[in-house]
């Protein structure tokens, strides 16, 4: 309670208030009785002191050094029966007490201290308990609300109504989880948490601020403790530190919702591991047939005619040092943050964890040309958060879409693929669109010492031919594959008789020793002539080129 208010009391009547009047706001939490001169070492935070001042009668420095300490120590005032020793309160007290703020109380001779004291502390323990009671009466009123189902909004609708001031629970990057802010003041504090300030600072209770601004809105976060991440109780407006009972009242408010965030977290981890085992079996190929695809995804809200989109993300620069509980351990903190901030998508997005990897599927309720800019704004924004508030760099891949639950396999290979090529460029924190591969593409991107084996090992049989015979060959055998292996397309192209190519195509398969009929073997030998237009000239055989 403040002093103001302890002076109130009847026993106190009688006193006067002769210097450091603008401290009377100041917290009492006990009253001690000084009889000795060595008091200093035994002051307390919050305490009022009172005294004869019989040790100060002829010693005006040590008075004045004690009120110095005891305002250097927040102590909570001095009250002094000037008239048994002192006669009046010197002015120097007085004024140095004005300095500090700190009340300066001038006691009558009547009654004693012991009175004082006794009666002063009764009436402070009969507070802290009529507010412990209170706080004791709330914590089972919240408790019940929770265990009946109300949940978490009821409670902060309910402790809104006993603060008169609005509520709002937030979340570890202080969005809001229950509640709204205005648009204006969410990004504003997410501009301050990007900007690496910290919100609580332990042993305090709690930490006030107000935002610039034409309003300047003042916010009050409360610590919301769970196992995991720090949540936030946000009071829009201030709650003074005198309020104790405002203060117990909102503390008993945050420990309720940590059991409740606690139990709700173990429940979505349960999902969530589900959630992941299905995807990791769908793509795996675990199901057996399409029945049984679309039968596993309506458990999991995946409609089998529906269209998709699916990305992939992974960190870029991942400290290979962390051990492997750290790292789930913050894998689960990244896909919640992912559930979140999708979840205010205008899309449905379902996400999983996979490997480590964060998979974003999203349904497709409209064409994709119209959905993909946002699509895309969502990854950057998803990029920029994680940055933030992790500190990584967060790359991702994305598919052409899926025309059906039973394709997504497909567009998962489609996105790792992306998110692979767009790695080896070089580029970091990027976001890549899938573009289906030519030939040539796939194959510069194999090593050319692998390539070259490659073609030699196909074209070793052409070794002993005559220069003159191993271009007509190879020409003639190139031509034939170009036109789908037609014989009569191959005449025309060359300007020679069908039987001409006939035979030189019997001399090919002599020199190979394989049939030009088989289909792996054609396939070896135009996948061979395409890798000879990507070898560098130096790189070739003389007897091949």
């Amino acid at each position: 309670m403040k002093i103001n208010d302890l002076l109130k009391l009847p026993i106190f009547n009688g006193t006067t208030i002769v210097g450091g009047e603008l401290g009377l706001n100041r917290e009492v939490h006990t009253v001690n009785m000084m009889d000795a001169p060595d008091i200093i070492p035994y002051l307390k935070r919050s305490e009022l002191l009172i005294t004869t001042a019989f040790h100060f009668k002829d010693d005006l420095p040590a008075l004045l050094e004690l009120i110095r300490e005891m305002g250097r120590q927040e102590c909570a005032g001095l009250g002094i029966k000037s008239k048994r020793f002192l006669g009046s309160i010197p002015e120097s007290a007085v004024q140095l007490a004005d300095e500090l703020h700190l009340p300066l109380l001038e006691l009558p001779v009547e009654p004693s201290l012991g009175d004082l004291v006794n009666k002063a502390l009764n009436h402070i323990l009969d507070v802290q308990t009529a507010q412990l009671h209170h706080a004791i009466q709330t914590h089972r009123q919240f408790t019940q609300q929770i265990m009946s189902g109300q949940g978490v909004p009821k409670l902060l609708d309910q402790l809104s109504s006993l603060l008169k001031l609005p509520v709002i629970l937030l979340g570890p990057y202080l969005q809001p989880v229950f509640g709204r802010l205005s648009p204006r003041t969410t990004s504003q504090l997410e501009d301050l948490l990007s900007e690496g300030m910290r919100f609580y600072v332990p042993p305090s209770t709690f930490s006030a601020f107000s935002l610039l601004g034409e309003k300047g809105e003042t916010l009050t976060l409360f610590p919301v403790y769970t196992h995991r991440q720090l949540h936030y109780l946000c009071i829009t407006g201030f709650v003074p530190p005198s309020e104790r009972s405002s203060i117990l009242t909102i503390e008993q408010a945050t420990n309720v919702i940590a059991f409740e965030l606690m139990k709700d977290n173990a429940l979505k981890q349960n999902r969530r591991r589900i959630q992941n085992e299905f995807f990791s079996n769908f793509i795996g190929g675990v199901f057996s047939s399409s029945e049984e695809i679309a039968s596993r995804g309506r458990e999991f809200g995946l409609s089998n005619d529906q269209r998709y989109i699916c990305a992939v993300g992974k960190l870029n620069n991942k400290d290979r040092t962390t051990s492997f509980l750290q790292y789930k351990a913050e894998q689960d903190q990244i896909a919640e943050y992912l559930e979140g901030e999708v979840a205010q998508f205008r899309y449905p997005i379902h996400v999983y964890t996979y490997d480590q990897s964060y998979i974003l599927l999203m349904q497709l309720t409209e064409e994709w040309k119209v959905i993909q800019p946002f699509f895309i704004e969502l990854l950057e924004r998803l990029q920029s958060k994680i940055a933030a508030y992790y500190e990584s760099d967060m790359s991702f891949g994305f598919s052409s879409y899926a025309q059906s639950l039973p394709q997504i396999p497909l567009s998962y290979k489609e996105a790792n693929e992306a998110l692979y090529f767009g790695g080896i460029t070089g580029k970091k924190r990027f976001i890549e669109l899938y573009q289906p591969k030519e030939v040539p593409e796939i194959l510069r991107l194999i090593p050319q010492e692998h390539l070259r084996k490659f073609y030699m090992d196909t074209m070793q049989g052409f070794e002993d031919e005559t220069l003159k015979d191993h271009k007509m060959l190879l020409h003639t055998l190139s031509v034939y594959l170009e036109t789908h292996c037609h014989l009569a397309e191959t005449a025309k192209r060359l300007y020679i008789h069908r039987n001409t190519v006939i035979y030189r195509l019997e001399k090919c398969e002599e020199i190979i020793g394989r049939s030009l009929k088989d289909p792996e073997e054609t396939l070896r030998l135009r996948m061979a002539f395409r890798i000879k237009a990507l070898l560098p000239e130096e790189g070739k055989s003389d007897w091949l080129s």
